[in-house]
């Protein structure tokens, strides 16, 4: 899913958009459209998944990202791209189902480790294909290339048929969920409370993440010229995922062992001080080394915000919540590229990196002033 990032704004460009500003503006619709979708009918497939199996969503999801992927390379205006990324979000969500999965029966002591090493696998792809979007454009051309990535999703969806085993009864869903409806009103409110936090929190972090994604072909042209630019995005972007890699299973013990607050809150000052780094360099090498810091910082992110959800999710709502907590994400995946291409058209591009380092700093103050909180009501006590 990631390998159409470095060639999307040139897609985009032979589509018929000419002018530099419609290039990032429909660079970020396009790539936002997906996000949409699949925002509004998450919490519909993590329901469906709870009743009858997670499994047979993860099959639903690789079929139909296969059969729309493949489509994109037919597209004949911008206007029928920006529909078939609509209907990859319809269809789609499989590292979302498959996080779904191994959140609702993964041991509680060992979730946040199980996290993280998906997200490691999520990440590895994210490192092959910004390289590959980068060079399969140059040799086969952009058409052959999404035809390509058709193919290779329908061999996870084959994998996933012959492979993947489930071992949750699937009539388990709708019992738990009558048990779930037992709890007090207290107890109901504060976990309400702690959710929101997570659930926004998750949002933020996406929209700052995505505002510079579909920025990152056109600032490597503006660092180094546009000869080689989507070669040189795809190493910027694959060195991210590869801080990520690294860090996710490392950073989920230390969820498992000191909590997710604590992982939380630094890894979102971590990363937002990489975001302002990255909006004040002069050159390519430099750009990347703060990219792969920002992996490195972002890695057990997710998973650690992941796995305190599930930790507040009611008995037989696991997957309906935690495809609320998908969908609260791809609202800032919509809304990020949106604005930070709106942004980057009228103030430039290095702006949006500073804004979007405060919008993560704003998230790590939604974590870190309840905790002060308690430390100080403890001490007055």
């Amino acid at each position: 899913m990631t390998l159409l990032i470095p060639f999307l704004p040139v897609y985009v460009r032979q589509l018929g958009v000419s002018d530099d500003a419609g290039v990032l503006f429909w660079s970020g619709v396009a790539y936002a459209a997906t996000f949409l979708t699949a925002a509004l009918t998450a919490p519909l497939w993590g329901s469906l998944g709870d009743r009858y199996g997670r499994k047979s969503m993860l099959i639903r999801a690789s079929l139909g990202m296969s059969v729309a992927m493949s489509l994109i390379g037919l597209a004949q205006s911008v206007w029928q791209l920006v529909v078939l990324r609509l209907l990859v979000g319809l269809l789609g969500g499989y590292s979302s189902a498959s996080t779904i999965l191994v959140a609702a029966d993964s041991p509680v002591e060992r979730r946040g480790w199980g996290l993280g090493v998906l997200s490691s696998g999520i990440m590895a792809g994210s490192i092959v294909g910004p390289l590959l979007g980068g060079l399969l454009p140059q040799v086969i051309g952009i058409r052959l290339t999404f035809l390509l990535t058709g193919a290779l999703i329908f061999l996870a969806f084959l994998a996933t048929a012959l492979l993947v085993t489930e071992d949750r009864p699937r009539a388990a869903g709708l019992a738990l969920t009558r048990a779930g409806d037992a709890d007090g009103p207290r107890a109901r409110d504060l976990r309400g409370r702690g959710i929101g936090v997570l659930l926004l929190t998750g949002s933020m972090v996406m929209f700052a993440t995505m505002s510079v994604e579909p920025l990152v072909t056109e600032y490597v042209a503006l660092l180094d010229g546009a000869a080689h630019a989507t070669v040189w995005a795809g190493v910027v972007m694959s060195l991210g995922a590869l801080g990520a890699i690294v860090s996710a299973p490392f950073v989920g013990r230390l969820a498992d062992r000191h909590g997710p607050r604590r992982v939380i809150v630094g890894c979102l000052l971590a990363a937002a001080a990489c975001l302002v780094v990255q909006g004040l360099v002069d050159g390519v090498g430099q750009l990347a080394a703060a990219r792969l810091l920002m992996g490195v910082s972002l890695g057990g992110l997710m998973p650690a915000v992941t796995a305190a959800l599930r930790a507040c999710a009611p008995p037989g709502r696991v997957g309906r919540l935690l495809g609320w907590s998908v969908s609260a994400q791809y609202v800032g995946d919509v809304t990020g590229p949106v604005l930070g291409g709106l942004a980057a058209g009228v103030l430039g591009m290095r702006s949006v990196f500073a804004a979007t380092a405060v919008v993560l700093l704003a998230a790590a103050l939604l974590h870190a002033v309840p905790a002060m909180r308690v430390r100080t009501a403890s001490a007055r006590v």
